[in-house]
């Protein structure tokens, strides 16, 4: 690409961060250049992510010995070798943020209810990412569970036939729902449409018409879900099938709740940026006076119900950063 066609965005947004911006705001930033058309690969939804200065100053070798994998796994999805041309990137949403509380050892306020990894506050807060994600995941899952499952159920009292029972019963009627629809559509068409849905209207950068719109469309498709859902296969033996339906009428809940969530939310904060609420640079206008809490949600009847915990900060007192 010759240097009189290029742009480095984030360098030019960002001058003080270049590069090394935050994900949301380096996503958000690659959104815009394709919004604007300037968006590079067959959909025209990505951006450039050139290596090429980076070889040039440190050779094909030092970039091989950090990045290697990732070059890699590049190659074996796109064909194309990113030591020589630039390699393609599409900005996506980032993490849903947020840890459940455990105790020690990792049980949370649910009696015999253990979470493990990324999905608990633990050590690292709820926003680790990569590597730290994945270590809590394996020492959770490796070291520790092992044993505090097992202190919990040597303790424990067994449960007693009539709740085995009843409990049984309610998996077995949900499980035989899901099988008994025998519609024409499969459990992974919903899942990308109701990703779709999320992605266009709550992902990136959202809007209160857009998120309104979201909720419409995820209570139609939840309700054709339930009346032309195709699970291949029986409920009494291993069935993956089944299996993906089941996380699928749990993610309509889920997608719910986050646009719910995202609609009470009048600032943009982080992962979470309202069109409506932004600077004239286009950056995030926070607004701590009215949402510094944390958003715990209730399942109702009727919805969803919010309690919010109030967050002080005694210390050090919350500061919009700029990183331009």
């Amino acid at each position: 690409i010759p240097e009189d066609e290029r742009d480095y965005f984030l360098e030019r947004m960002y001058p003080a961060y270049g590069n090394l911006a935050p994900r949301d705001i380096s996503s958000r930033a690659a959104k815009k250049q394709i919004d604007a058309g300037k968006g590079v690969g067959p959909l025209k939804n990505a951006v450039y992510l050139d290596f090429k200065t980076a070889i040039e100053k440190k050779g094909k070798t030092e970039i091989e010995s950090q990045y290697g994998n990732l070059f890699e796994m590049y190659k074996n999805i796109t064909g194309l070798d990113a030591y020589s041309e630039p390699m393609m990137i599409a900005p996506s949403a980032h993490f849903s943020m947020g840890g459940l509380w455990v105790d020690y050892e990792l049980m949370s306020n649910v009696q015999g209810l253990f979470v493990l990894g990324e999905a608990n506050f633990a050590d690292h807060g709820a926003n680790r990412l990569g590597a730290n994600s994945l270590l809590q995941a394996c020492v959770d899952g490796y070291y520790i569970a092992p044993h505090t499952l097992m202190n919990y159920l040597a303790h424990g009292q067994p449960q007693g036939k009539t709740e085995y029972d009843n409990e049984l019963n309610e998996v077995n009627q949900r499980l035989n729902r899901l099988l008994n629809i025998k519609g024409t559509t499969t459990p992974d068409t919903y899942h990308k449409k109701l990703g779709k849905i999320l992605f266009d209207r709550c992902g990136l950068v959202r809007n209160e018409a857009g998120l309104k719109k979201a909720k419409e469309e995820i209570k139609n498709l939840k309700t054709d879900f339930y009346e032309n859902l195709l699970v291949a296969g029986k409920g009494q033996e291993i069935n993956a099938e089944l299996e993906k339906a089941g996380r699928v009428a749990d993610y309509f809940e889920l997608a719910l709740l986050i646009v719910e969530d995202a609609l009470t939310r009048n600032e943009s904060c982080g992962a979470h940026f309202r069109e409506e609420f932004q600077t004239p640079e286009g950056e995030a206008q926070r607004n701590d006076s009215e949402f510094q809490y944390v958003s715990l949600w209730e399942t109702t009847e009727n919805g969803f119900k919010l309690h919010k915990e109030e967050l002080n900060f005694e210390y050090v007192k919350p500061e919009v950063r700029s990183y331009q």
